[in-house]
């Protein structure tokens, strides 16, 4: 089932229940019309895409998102890493110990402070990551086929800003 059926199925759906008594009470938002229902489905159509593309090489988005991470930021612990990829902490955990299993990632078997266990990139995480980098690239680039580069740019600009806002963060006022 695609992700247009799907959307047109819930949309129609909608547009039943509003019109058994003719009226629309009650309704909370014209989803065709929903910037946020737009973004959820932009960003459902991204993940869909990039599963896709990364299942052949044996990974999800969240462990080629958790490689990227590590590749940026060396030493990242597993909260931190589950903040940045938008897991909870126990399905990071999950996913680290597999890395460490794969050769993919290292940690030390003590915490060197406190509790937290830092994580680093193996030269077969390296490598793996490039893999996935690339084909993560080719979908990025199929999403943004259609912009001019003007058009990309203010695309950025603009979900920045959004999500600035929506954290209240002033910086990206």
């Amino acid at each position: 089932m695609t992700l247009s059926f799907l959307r047109v199925s819930f949309l129609t759906r909608i547009k039943l229940c509003q019109n058994a008594d003719m009226s629309q009470e009650g309704v909370g938002v014209d989803l065709e019309t929903s910037l946020g229902y737009l973004l959820k489905e932009a960003s459902s159509a991204l993940r869909a895409a990039m599963e896709e593309v990364l299942r052949p090489l044996g990974m999800s988005v969240t462990h080629y998102s958790c490689l990227e991470l590590l590749a940026q930021r060396p030493g990242l612990s597993n909260s931190e890493l589950a903040r940045g990829a938008f897991v909870t902490r126990q399905t990071m955990n999950v996913l680290l110990q597999a890395l460490e299993q794969d050769g993919c990632v290292t940690r030390p078997p003590k915490p060197p402070v406190g509790k937290a266990l830092p994580a680093r990139l193996t030269p077969r995480g390296r490598r793996s990551l490039e893999k996935a980098s690339a084909a993560v690239r080719s979908v990025e680039a199929r999403m943004l086929a259609g912009l001019t580069e003007t058009e990309q740019s203010d695309a950025f600009r603009i979900l920045h800003s959004m999500i600035h806002s929506l954290r209240g963060d002033d910086e990206g006022a």
